[in-house]
């Protein structure tokens, strides 16, 4: 009774906490699309751009050549120059030493997916750059910023795998803590170095996550049901019957 009982209390937590994910991560979805719907109305509806003048302004009172050398190199995190190779190590790990095949197939679909949605999404609203960079300028267009759309792909990518397979919690929470910093810092010198606006950084990351979350579920959705597709047999089986 006693192994019953607990059974069911550890089951029932279980489903517990899972609805609270569930509904947390529903929760950020939405007010994610809604953010993502404002600036969009905002900026290329009601030709809007005070928030992101403002920001400039701000930021203009903290460029330093010290602090400027720091975002220059933050910024790198969210490039390709570090993307790339970062996403080959994270698919060679889970392929060929964690043989976890499905996780090593969602992380490769994700920045895949997610590279092609961004380069679509910049070529649909064609909003141009910031007309004067800090330091130098920019080819491209500017919305979403690529770099806070593929960083929180990348970043996030990492904060699920931490959360799935982590068990220590407190080390779990540092590192999901850190990784979110840095996915800010990484948005926040893309601001800083006036190669984006503000409103690039917040939708680009918006939308990564939105990505990142519908991608998850529709390869979640395939893993659970392949099982249920019929099998492929070779064609020498099917001559010989």
């Amino acid at each position: 009774m006693v192994k019953q009982y607990k059974a069911k209390s550890y089951l029932l937590n279980r489903v517990k906490l899972f609805t609270i994910e569930v509904l947390l991560i529903l929760t950020a979805f939405l007010c994610a699309l809604f953010i993502v719907v404002f600036f969009i109305k905002r900026i290329f509806f009601l030709k809007k751009e005070v928030f992101d003048f403002r920001v400039f302004e701000q930021l203009s009172h903290y460029v330093t050549p010290g602090l400027t050398s720091v975002m220059r190199a933050i910024t790198l995190l969210g490039s390709q120059y570090f993307l790339i190779p970062a996403y080959l190590i994270l698919i060679f790990y889970f392929l060929y030493i964690k043989k976890d095949k499905w996780l090593g197939l969602k992380i490769a679909s994700v920045s895949i997916t997610s590279l092609l949605i961004m380069f679509a999404l910049k070529l649909f609203f064609k909003r141009p750059r910031p007309l004067v960079p800090l330091l130098k300028e920019v080819e491209g267009l500017s919305f979403p910023s690529g770099h806070a759309f593929m960083s929180f792909s990348f970043f996030g990518l990492l904060i699920y795998v931490i959360h799935k397979e982590l068990k220590n919690r407190t080390l779990k929470a540092f590192l999901i803590a850190f990784l979110l910093v840095v996915m800010m810092l990484v948005g926040l010198s893309r601001v800083y170095l006036r190669v984006h606006y503000a409103s690039d950084v917040i939708v680009g990351f918006c939308m990564g996550f939105m990505w990142m979350v519908i991608s998850l579920l529709i390869l979640h959705f395939v893993e659970k049901n392949k099982m249920k597709l019929p099998e492929v047999q070779h064609p020498s089986v099917l001559t010989s019957t």
